[in-house]
């Protein structure tokens, strides 16, 4: 999922880099000292799934976990998506002028992941927890799928190809975040509820 430095063209790094620090920057002016830990606690989980890779076929793919960070991060869920991609670009995974875009095609998902899981509130079913945890984890991997498509679309024809093929490797990852989403807002809704509860502030 992470876009290598020298694939974007200039205008594609600029725009990625002006948005994201546009969209973090005011996400920044607006943190309080009580979401810290917070933050901190989802940059770790996401930075330690996405670095570990899982071979399928000729190439491997990772655990993003967006989703999950999105339901717990709610409307902050772009910051430690942020950090955590530019501590893995610091270590060398990942580009390093490509992080704006990069922040972008795995931070937005976070938004629509977080917003479909709140509708689970609003349906008395068994097991809605976990429905609800799945299509969020399994949704935000879709949408960044389209994201990086259309990014790697706008940067040539010849990257086309490799769109589709990291489209392909990562279906079944989908189904595997939909679950482990799934299971772990299902566990927190027991142990820890509050943590599901996100501030909108």
């Amino acid at each position: 999922m992470h876009i290598s430095d020298g694939v974007l063209p200039l205008q594609e790094l600029a725009a990625g880099g002006l948005g994201t620090v546009a969209l973090a920057g005011g996400l920044l002016m607006r943190l309080d000292a009580q979401k810290i830990p917070r933050v901190a606690f989802c940059a770790s989980f996401f930075f330690v799934a996405s670095i570990v890779p899982i071979p399928i076929g000729p190439t491997s793919v990772h655990l993003l976990l967006v989703g999950l960070v999105g339901i717990i991060m709610g409307p902050w869920a772009f910051l430690p998506i942020l950090f955590g991609l530019a501590l893995q670009a610091l270590l060398g995974y990942g580009g390093k002028t490509s992080l704006g875009v990069n922040a972008l095609v795995m931070g937005l998902p976070a938004y629509p992941a977080y917003y479909l899981f709140r509708l689970e509130k609003r349906v008395r079913l068994r097991g809605s927890t976990f429905i609800f945890g799945f299509l969020a984890g399994a949704g935000a991997v879709a949408v960044a799928l389209a994201l990086l498509k259309f990014v790697l679309s706008m940067a040539g024809e010849e990257f086309i190809g490799v769109a589709w093929a990291v489209v392909v490797a990562y279906i079944p990852v989908a189904i595997v975040e939909g679950l482990v989403t799934g299971f772990a807002v299902s566990l927190l809704k027991k142990v820890n509820p509050q943590i599901l509860e996100p501030s909108d502030a």
